[in-house]
């Protein structure tokens, strides 16, 4: 497995918990390499005049480093 760093994001969508995860994944995949998984840790709703207006969430992803053994494995 090599090693493997975890940064911690978060995120928001007016559209859903889904699409506020995919954000965080699209905007760490602009800087960061290797990523491997997310995982959800905690979800949030903001309600405004009681209708949801924001999904929140806090999402934890996973990345191998450069050179690890995980990368060398894949380039031999």
């Amino acid at each position: 497995m090599g090693v493997v760093k975890v940064i911690e994001l978060l995120s928001q969508s007016e559209s859903s918990w889904e699409d506020a995860t995919r954000k965080a994944l699209e905007q760490a995949s602009k800087t960061v390499r290797n990523i491997k998984s997310i995982y959800v840790k905690e979800f949030q709703a903001i309600v405004e005049d009681d209708q949801i207006t924001q999904y929140r969430v806090n999402c934890k992803v996973s990345f191998s480093l450069d050179g690890s053994a995980d990368q060398q494995e894949h380039a031999g």
